[in-house]
């Protein structure tokens, strides 16, 4: 089943002003739908993460794609690592990864899996080696953020919303209005567990808001909290301790191995990363060191799904927890997060997912369902889920006219103060 051609279609979906370590999410999120054409009529698909650079890569790819057969995965991979190795880079200091080659490899192997499963009429998870579970828990992912909707509305609020969608726009910088938060979306979704992204207000609040959501939910409801590494490691230290029996896990509370080594020496809690083991590179390292307990995996960063099932055989030899990381994503992502984790066999903590805050959708039938904290695996072959073409149209003309072409929440908070500049470290 031969490629022949490829659509590369970027979008801009409505994002709230939510804080994190970096700054403040634009009004929207950059994403980038990829579309695999065979010559046996079946179209494949995927969604990655949306930046120029990509976007101009995956152009300059297409032609190369042309003509490869979607079964040939390691001949796809070798022809990307010789096209674009030499350009790769770090993963970078803000919170999302900044690499190219683990993107392009992640987009075109979706897409091709997608072919295959539809090829076989079978799902992506059969092509995974079956199903380990058939619906996949999620967490609640709360955020600090600013009063807004994101999008065309910017800061202003939409009077008609109700439920989720109305509590999504309102201002959390408080514990008690993160609890809102917590509460509202606990109720619109049924999540079990409960994340908080820190790295954005001082130490003390953030600490404050982990109390009190340990009063309101409950000592049964685990409780995550992710500084973004953005704390000194005596200040992870502090409030670590204070933690203690509280935190389900840990989540990057200081910057690189080294120190989240030392952490965890000091500190009574599973530490989890997405920020300084990102890489197979990393892992020999992460081993010595014994740098966290628990690996956040994200197809979009490590290389695709089945590097993710690889990366699953390597945690559970080394007695690593897993789990997946999450970014600002639709359904086609959702979709594909699903099937990998209905296939990990070493699954130990409910995923992370941005998928309520983003109201935008670009597959047919609207959002997929989050039904008491879990999603089913979707029906069909494939991913299961095929392109709302309206929408998707609608989510580029957003795209021309929001004027964005990278993600930079430091320029967004300077919008709101022109003061502020990020740091590696600001507690």
């Amino acid at each position: 089943m031969k490629i022949t051609d490829i659509n590369i279609t970027q979008i801009a979906v409505g994002d709230p002003p939510l804080l994190n370590a970096a700054g403040l999410h634009a009004p929207y999120a950059l994403r980038i739908i990829v579309e695999i054409i065979t010559d046996s009529g079946i179209t494949g698909l995927s969604e990655i993460p949306g930046s120029e650079k990509i976007y101009k890569a995956l152009t300059e790819l297409k032609s190369h794609l042309i003509g490869q057969d979607v079964f040939q995965l390691h001949t796809i991979k070798t022809l990307i690592n010789q096209k674009f190795g030499e350009r790769d880079d770090q993963r970078g200091v803000a919170p999302w990864d900044q690499r190219l080659l683990v993107h392009l490899f992640s987009a075109i192997e979706v897409a091709c899996l997608d072919c295959i499963g539809k090829k076989l009429d079978r799902p992506v998870v059969d092509l995974l080696g079956g199903r380990s579970r058939n619906k996949v828990p999620f967490s609640a992912y709360l955020f600090y953020k600013y009063e807004g909707a994101g999008g065309a509305l910017g800061s202003d609020k939409d009077t008609e919303a109700s439920g989720w969608l109305r509590a999504r726009q309102e201002e959390a910088l408080s514990p008690d209005q993160i609890v809102d938060q917590a509460k509202a979306m606990c109720e619109a979704f049924g999540f079990q567990s409960i994340k908080l992204k820190g790295g954005a207000r001082p130490p003390e609040i953030e600490y404050e808001s982990i109390l009190a959501l340990r009063d309101a939910f409950g000592a049964d409801t685990p409780l995550r909290l992710d500084p973004n590494a953005i704390w000194s490691l005596e200040t992870a230290i502090k409030y670590g301790k204070k933690m203690e029996g509280i935190l389900e896990y840990y989540e990057d509370p200081v910057r690189g191995q080294i120190d989240m080594a030392l952490l965890s020496q000091k500190v009574d809690i599973p530490l989890a990363t997405n920020m300084c083991t990102t890489s197979f590179e990393d892992l020999p390292a992460s081993i010595r060191l014994g740098s966290e307990h628990i690996i956040l995996s994200d197809h979009h960063f490590w290389g695709g799904l089945r590097a993710s099932m690889e990366l699953n055989k390597i945690c559970q030899t080394f007695g690593r927890g897993f789990s997946m990381h999450s970014n600002s994503h639709l359904g086609i992502s959702m979709a594909a997060m699903v099937h990998l984790g209905a296939a990990i066999p070493h699954l130990d903590y409910a995923l992370d997912t941005h998928y309520p805050w983003q109201a935008d959708e670009v597959i047919d039938g609207g959002k997929i369902p989050i039904i008491d904290g879990f999603v089913t695996v979707p029906d069909g072959p494939g991913l299961g889920v095929t392109l709302d073409r309206e929408q998707l149209q609608k989510l580029h003309k957003k795209f021309l006219a929001c004027g964005l072409k990278e993600r930079n929440d430091e320029v967004e908070m300077q919008k709101v103060d022109p003061q502020w500049h990020f740091k590696l470290q600001r507690w």
